[in-house]
């Protein structure tokens, strides 16, 4: 009864895919094997991680984030009557 899995491990580590990942100083490619589905490593970005926001483990108050920060300019830019080096024909820039 053939098995379609009967290579050795080692020999399905060699044949596996490998990370496209390359080095900036030396150009060189990893060595590591991609995670299935994609075509880098688990080192060089899986994809993984959690979303931003009050679910990630490591927010604290969201007084930082892209909308606070986007309304804290626009309430700026409106305090200061529109004349601003950032607006643009009554634009945000």
């Amino acid at each position: 009864m053939p098995n379609s899995n009967d290579k050795s491990p080692t020999q399905r580590l060699r044949n596996a895919p490998r990370c496209q990942a390359t080095a900036k100083g030396t150009g060189k490619r990893c060595k590591c094997t991609a995670v299935r589905g994609w075509r880098v490593c688990q080192v060089h970005g899986d994809g993984g991680g959690h979303r931003p926001g009050p679910s990630h483990p490591r927010w604290v108050h969201g007084g930082r984030s892209r909308d606070v920060t986007e309304a804290r300019l626009l309430a700026n830019l409106l305090a200061r009557g529109l004349n601003s080096p950032f607006v643009i024909g009554g634009q945000i820039a």
